[in-house]
This record gives C-alpha cells, sequence and structure tokens, in this order.
C-alpha cells in the first residue's frame, strides 16, 4: 500500500483520480478489469465491466435495476447471507433450492420455475459459501439451460472463484446474455479494499449503470487506480496464489483438529462447515464458544427457508496460523463435553 501510494503521487495523477468519473468507471480501468477476467474464462468487452465500492454493492445494483419488488429470486437453501438482506431491502421473495452435497438440487430448481415466474437466480457455482462445492461442466450448462429455458436472469457470485486454481468455465460462458457475474478484490486482497465489479449483459447494461448512478457511481478513483495498479503489475496474482496455499494449510490444519467430526469444506477455503450431533444446540455451542473467545456463525445466517440446519460455519482465515489449530481443537473438547 504505501509504494502504491507513492507510485501514485510520484505519476502526478492523483488530480485526475479525484476529478468525478463516470459511473461504472473510466473505460481504460474497465478494460484493466477485462483482461484480468480472461484468466476466469469470461470474455467480456470493457463497456460490460461495471466499477463497484464491493462486491455487495455490484450485487445490491444488480438487484435493485433488473428486478421489481414482489419478484421471486431463487436461491441456495444455504448460502451467502448478504443475499438475504439485499432480497430484504428491496422487497424480493426469496424461493430456496434444496441443496446436496455437489450442489443445488436442479430438478427442484426446474419444478419451481414450472410453479411459477421466477426473476432471477443467485448462484455461487465455485467454492460456494458455505457448503465450498465447485459445480461440473455439466451442472453448469444444466443451469444455464434451466435459466434459458424459464427466462431467468442468473446472478454468479464469484467472490470466492479464485480460490480454485483449475474451475470449469463460469456460468456467463454458458449463458453470457442472462449472466451477471459479480465479484471483488475483498477476499483475495484485502477486505478494506472496497472494490468490487460486474459483467452485466448489453440488454441490461443502460439500466444497471442507471442504478449505480443513482446510488453510489461506483469505486472512488484513487481505490480503482490502487486496485488496478495491482492487477496490471501481478500483484493480485500472486496474491491469489498465496491465499490458496494459505487456505490449503489451513484446511489441512483444520481436519486433523476436528478429526472425527462431520464437516464438509473446499480443500482450499477459508471456511468449513460443521455439523452438529442432534443433542447439539448451535445457539448453546456458540455462544459457549463465544465465552472462550472464538466467534462462529450459527447455520440461521446462512439459511434462506425456515430450516435450519444443526451447523455451524467456521472462518479459518483470521487467527494467526500457528493457533489456528489449539482454537479448533477447543472447539472439538466444546461439543465433545456435551453430555448426549
Amino acid at each position: 500500500m504505501r509504494q502504491a501510494l507513492r507510485t501514485m503521487a510520484a505519476s502526478g495523477d492523483v488530480e485526475t483520480r479525484l476529478r468525478q468519473h463516470p459511473p461504472g468507471g473510466h473505460r481504460h480501468d474497465r478494460a484493466v478489469l477485462a483482461t484480468y477476467l480472461l484468466e476466469r474464462g469470461i470474455d467480456t468487452v470493457p463497456d460490460n465491466v461495471l466499477l463497484t465500492s464491493g462486491s455487495q454493492q455490484a450485487l445490491d445494483m444488480v438487484l435493485r435495476t433488473l428486478a421489481l419488488p414482489g419478484d421471486v429470486l431463487a436461491v441456495d437453501a444455504l448460502s451467502y447471507p448478504g443475499i438475504k438482506l439485499l432480497a430484504s431491502a428491496h422487497s424480493l421473495k426469496l424461493a430456496p433450492v434444496p441443496v446436496t452435497a455437489t450442489g443445488p438440487d436442479l430438478d427442484t430448481l426446474d419444478q419451481m420455475c414450472r410453479a411459477r415466474p421466477v426473476r432471477a437466480i443467485y448462484t455461487i457455482p465455485t467454492v460456494h459459501n458455505p457448503l465450498g462445492w465447485v459445480l461440473d461442466r455439466e451442472q453448469r450448462e444444466r443451469l444455464a439451460n434451466l435459466a434459458r429455458l424459464h427466462d431467468c436472469l442468473l446472478i454468479e457470485d464469484g467472490t470466492y472463484a479464485f480460490l480454485e486454481s483449475s474451475p470449469p468455465p463460469p456460468l456467463q460462458a454458458f449463458a453470457p446474455e442472462r449472466t451477471c457475474y459479480v465479484a471483488g478484490l475483498s477476499k483475495n486482497v484485502a477486505p478494506g479494499l472496497r472494490f468490487g465489479f460486474a459483467v452485466v449483459p448489453d440488454r441490461h447494461l443502460e439500466a444497471a449503470t442507471s442504478g449505480l448512478r443513482a446510488a453510489a457511481w461506483g469505486a472512488p478513483g484513487v481505490i480503482t487506480a490502487i486496485a488496478t495498479s495491482w492487477i496490471s503489475d501481478g500483484t493480485v496474482t500472486r496474491l491469489e496464489k498465496d491465499r490458496r496455499e494459505d487456505a490449503a494449510a489451513r484446511q489441512d490444519i483444520a481436519r486433523a483438529a476436528l478429526a472425527g467430526l462431520d464437516i464438509t469444506a473446499h480443500p482450499v477455503s477459508y471456511t468449513l462447515w460443521l455439523a452438529l450431533e442432534p443433542h447439539q444446540r448451535t445457539d448453546h455451542v456458540a455462544a459457549d464458544l463465544a465465552e472462550q473467545g472464538i466467534l462462529v456463525s450459527t447455520a440461521d445466517a446462512f439459511a434462506t427457508g425456515p430450516t435450519r440446519p444443526r451447523a455451524l460455519r467456521l472462518a479459518l482465515a483470521t487467527p494467526p496460523r500457528d493457533e489456528l489449530g489449539a482454537a479448533l481443537r477447543r472447539v472439538k473438547d466444546t461439543l465433545d463435553a456435551i453430555p448426549p
């Protein structure tokens, strides 16, 4: 960060970065993202890339402008909590899709779309949050075909996609005419770098740009300058490689510390889904762990329907790596100490 700020100051370009920029960003900055996205299997022109203040704003922009109050949004029965907040804010009806060990139940999704109009399908096909799955090519093709069959918008969340080194092509590659791809740099670079982007189909570009203009115009110029310079000089690629190595090491630590427990996780991920036994109440376990200084999320935060699995989601990124094993062993000890 120090070097990036020094370079920006020395370039004489600071004044330009402090001027008003077009909603969605300058074209040359969007071109940097378009080039970066080629590595993710997305071939798009810069005009279809809109820069935002984080991926949450990108999601907000898509739902704000491309859906109407009362529209139905199909989501996984367990999914990113932020989508629930946005659905509530925009008065959208959530339709939970049952989940399997390898992805959403697409047969049920098809039936849901036949039973009532579904405006959009929100999905995390690569390193799902919280279940860690990566949909295979066949699943992605079928999901794209279902969206076409029922004329649904696809909202593809690629926030954690960088953690999978060789995933199948993104949904956007199978259905570019109806897929909005959103992601950012919070997970692969730094949470405080509020920089995100959305790839929007031609037919929705004008509406999305207008919505972004009405909300916040997009990412600030100084943040955009830092983000695009780190993309261009290879810093983001290097950090993504470092993150993958670190996440894999943390998963190894977690599997050793929680041996014997029912866990679900991508092998290169910063999260882990821990299923509890029938006699273990999630709220009680979470409270006990909080008293020990260990904060975990219960399944309630991720459930998009009435069913609340007896499970916890553990975030493995925050503790120092040399302290992670001890913290997770305390989690296991706490669970083992609960009488049946």
